[in-house]
């Protein structure tokens, strides 16, 4: 696996992570902004064909 793939993929992972932490705590403000990150990550993810299905 190449090392954007595995960037890629980390990205992905903690993006998810922040946004479930965000929903945790409460955090309306922390939440929009970790969505935020998670779809950009998901949309480079996608336009580069890297599959992130399996990146919780």
């Amino acid at each position: 696996m190449g090392g954007f793939v595995e960037a890629a993929r980390g990205r992905v992972r903690r993006a998810r992570a922040a946004v479930d932490a965000a929903r945790e705590a409460g955090d309306a403000y922390a939440v929009a902004v970790a969505e935020d990150e998670l779809e950009d990550a998901l949309r480079i993810a996608e336009a580069h064909g890297v599959d992130t299905e399996g990146e919780l």
